[in-house]
């Protein structure tokens, strides 16, 4: 009965992301959490993936408060230096 939950660490990745962004069906949710369970690596990527979501989120909010712009010197080293790469 359980072999049509089983999935590959692969999979519960990918499942993990799309659960992250409310995409996963109810179905992959019940895959992914047996599948964590047993396997620690997977729930170790669940948690850091959760943690770095969180982050980037908050650091997201930060930046739409904030404009930075480069002044027009800073704009015409860096195109410089761009044009020595070529």
């Amino acid at each position: 009965m359980f072999k049509k939950f089983k999935i590959t660490c692969d999979e519960a990745t990918t499942i993990c992301d799309k659960a992250q962004y409310n995409e996963a069906s109810f179905y992959e949710k019940i895959q992914l959490n047996l599948h964590l369970l047993t396997c620690k690596i997977c729930a170790l990527y669940t948690k850091q993936n959760r943690k770095m979501s969180t982050i980037f989120k908050m650091k997201a909010s930060n930046c739409k408060s904030e404009t930075k712009c480069l002044s027009q010197n800073d704009k015409d080293i860096l195109k410089e230096q761009l044009n020595q790469l070529n």
